[in-house]
């Protein structure tokens, strides 16, 4: 059994500093539920609005060693607890920007690694360059694998993070309220389609032209919902996931043993 605690904020557009105080109370109530992995929504750090914050966001970006790697090193080690978060990665080398989910695990003195959201949404492509790569991660309790909010559009993600044997995948988002009904069809379509458990924490919140609903949930390798948090305001959930449970599915369930590579070379 692996202990998942969903964190559903809100944040203060570009004001990262009270934005990660918050964030920290978060991880603390985690532990305080014997959490053992917490998820943010995407761009927790920062909040989430190309229209109103682009200009900001590479000032607003990180690298390793940087204000959000060292509090969440800190954190993780300090509670025994794996951080998933949403924030704007810098790359040194070539200057480039990323939407991305950083994995900060125990004993580390920086994260383990980050992923890069790959399908950019909208105007994000004006100032975010595309991740290439879909890797899957050990962190020790289990293997995870990570797409961000936009990237559940595409059945691809899901299928290849499953194929690579992640045992979870987590979905940090920042879903808008008029496409509501696309979440819902989605998450559980992911989830079934792999039998995979996935979490999908959306952010919660009104800034200018961003309307984002909450709905944060964790379906079962079934497509079940089996943990649903508000749409009214931010919220929590901490919930076992039962990775035994998902092998007796897989069993009858057999989408990924029974798929024809032959018909499908980009897995």
């Amino acid at each position: 059994m692996i202990k998942v605690s969903i964190a559903q904020t809100d944040a203060i557009l570009g004001d990262k500093e009270k934005n990660l105080q918050c964030l920290e109370n978060y991880c603390y109530r985690a532990k305080e539920n014997d959490g053992q992995i917490i998820c943010f929504p995407e761009l927790a750090t920062t909040g989430y609005s190309p229209s109103l914050l682009g200009e900001q966001y590479y000032s607003l970006s990180e690298t390793e060693n940087e204000q959000t790697d060292k509090l969440f090193s800190q954190l993780s080690s300090k509670l025994n607890l794996v951080i998933i978060c949403g924030f704007i990665e810098r790359d040194d080398t070539t200057g480039k920007i990323y939407n991305s989910a950083g994995i900060w695990i125990p004993n580390r003195e920086n994260w383990l690694a980050v992923y890069r959201k790959m399908h950019l949404f909208d105007n994000e492509k004006r100032w975010f360059t595309p991740g290439d790569s879909l890797p899957v991660f050990d962190i020790g309790i289990c293997r995870i694998g990570i797409m961000i909010c936009y990237d559940a559009g595409f059945p691809e993600v899901a299928r290849i993070l499953a194929t690579k044997q992640a045992d979870i995948l987590f979905m940090p988002s920042a879903w808008s309220k008029q496409d509501k009904d696309i979440w819902y069809i989605n998450t559980p379509c992911r989830a079934l389609e792999n039998t995979t458990h996935l979490v999908a924490v959306n952010r919660w919140g009104n800034k200018g032209d961003i309307n984002l609903f909450g709905g944060s949930r964790i379906i079962d390798p079934r497509g079940r919902v089996i943990a649903n948090a508000s749409e009214k305001a931010e919220d929590t959930l901490c919930y076992e996931i039962d990775l035994t449970m998902q092998k007796e599915i897989r069993k009858s369930l057999k989408y990924l043993t029974d798929k024809k590579p032959s018909y499908m070379p980009y897995l």
